[in-house]
């Protein structure tokens, strides 16, 4: 039988989503209870990894077991993980489901405090007090949206740097500016690359055509920011 799940992580305790050696992290502990608690090899496929540091509310990942799970099991599960990781909830899905290829689209929020430092929230937000033009960062950030080749808002190579984005919000709350993305799929580092690029243009550090002229032409030098992981997380994943 196949399952879903859905469930929550500190990303401060861990070293990213995937699996390591020698590190911990989200996918190893997970599996490595999982295993013990249905007595049986169990390998966790996730809707897609995240970096060391990035929190989730609403990650979700799929598994096979040869047994139906209760509520109990997930009571017990939850016990162990100790609230460093929290299942949600679950259900019995297709064989045939995949957690990572099924995905209709996933929402990221990057949360910045540009106020006093709060201890509370060393961790869970950039922290830095920035002066942001907002006007000129929604502009930018309207450029986002759409399918386009995001080469220069990915870490890393690439095959194919295509894919859509269906929403993108910003929104402030007193010294709390909040970075809504809401897309089919986001590649490594881009949600920080992404902000990286409002903030400077909300700073002055750049203009809102040099965010253009850098998603028009893929093949222009990459030279705006990429923010810390700290404020990064993952809030919702839809099938």
């Amino acid at each position: 039988m196949r399952y879903l799940i859905k469930f929550s992580y500190d990303g401060t305790k861990f070293h990213g989503f995937q699996r390591q050696n020698d590190v911990k992290n989200v996918q190893g502990t997970l599996e490595k209870v999982l295993s013990d608690v249905f007595e049986s090899d169990i390998v966790i496929k996730g809707s897609g990894r995240t970096d060391a540091g990035v929190h989730a509310e609403a990650q979700c990942a799929h598994f096979d077991v040869d047994k139906k799970i209760t509520k109990e099991d997930i009571n017990i599960i939850n016990r162990i993980l100790n609230e460093d990781i929290v299942i949600k909830n679950y259900k019995l899905v297709k064989n045939d489901f995949h957690a990572r290829h099924d995905v209709k689209y996933k929402k990221y929020v990057y949360k910045l405090n540009i106020g006093d430092f709060d201890k509370l929230k060393e961790g869970y937000y950039y922290q830095r007090k920035f002066k942001l033009d907002f006007s000129l960062m929604k502009r930018a950030m309207k450029l986002f949206v759409g399918t386009h080749d995001f080469r220069n808002f990915v870490s890393g190579p690439r095959i194919d740097y295509t894919t859509t984005i269906y929403k993108a919000k910003l929104k402030k709350k007193g010294s709390i500016v909040l970075f809504e993305f809401v897309g089919v799929g986001f590649y490594r580092y881009m949600v920080r690359h992404l902000v990286g690029a409002l903030v400077d243009v909300g700073r002055g550090k750049a203009k809102v055509s040099d965010v253009e002229r850098m998603l028009d032409n893929p093949l222009v030098e990459k030279n705006l920011s990429v923010v810390p992981a700290d404020g990064l997380y993952l809030v919702d994943v839809k099938y």
